[in-house]
């Protein structure tokens, strides 16, 4: 190991490894694309991908939308923006008390605390008050953290998604070809 790694802190030396195996399986994918996910055999219609550009919440709302926007944060190494936003949703959904400081210390050690494996970017006073929070359970401790990620997803993924190639083949693929459409007329 050369001196210059040898002086970083262990934690992003792990990170770093794990980026490499990422980017490396990634890489040896002759063609990434949306299909590497496991979204089954239907394809959204033309009229949903459309909608989609329509808001941020009408692309999270929709299954296809959300599997098509994970791989583009998978592309990008940022899905643990939307892994943190839907671990909050879940934490928010818990019915059980007992379970929440389990699930809540989870959500903190994997995405906000120090050396998190996955550690989503939020300002030191958001840490902070989320650190706080952690003394006093309740089902909103990560609500300032959660809004926070979901507006850098809105005001910055969810744009680049919408001039990513993985939208625009989306789009394209859910066009009806015109030799499609002419055959399908002369059915009728």
């Amino acid at each position: 190991m050369c001196k210059g790694l040898a002086s970083l802190p262990t934690c992003c030396l792990e990170r770093v490894k794990e980026l490499k195996a990422r980017l490396g399986s990634i890489m040896q994918m002759p063609n990434w694309n949306l299909s590497s996910f496991k979204i089954g055999q239907n394809k959204p219609s033309l009229e949903e991908c459309l909608r989609w550009k329509e808001s941020f919440e009408k692309l999270l709302s929709s299954k296809y939308g959300l599997c098509a926007f994970t791989a583009f944060l998978v592309s990008e190494f940022s899905e643990e923006n939307i892994a943190f936003y839907f671990a909050c949703e879940d934490y928010r959904c818990t019915k059980s008390p007992a379970k929440l400081p389990v699930k809540a210390q989870k959500i903190y050690d994997e995405f906000i605390g120090n050396d998190a494996p996955r550690e989503i970017n939020i300002d030191h006073e958001t840490r902070d008050l989320t650190k706080a929070n952690m003394l006093a359970l309740s089902l909103s401790c990560f609500d300032v953290a959660q809004h926070k990620i979901y507006m850098l997803m809105a005001k910055d993924c969810y744009p680049r998604f919408l001039r990513s190639p993985v939208y625009r083949d989306l789009v394209c693929q859910a066009r009806p070809s015109t030799k499609a459409t002419k055959q399908q007329e002369k059915k009728a």
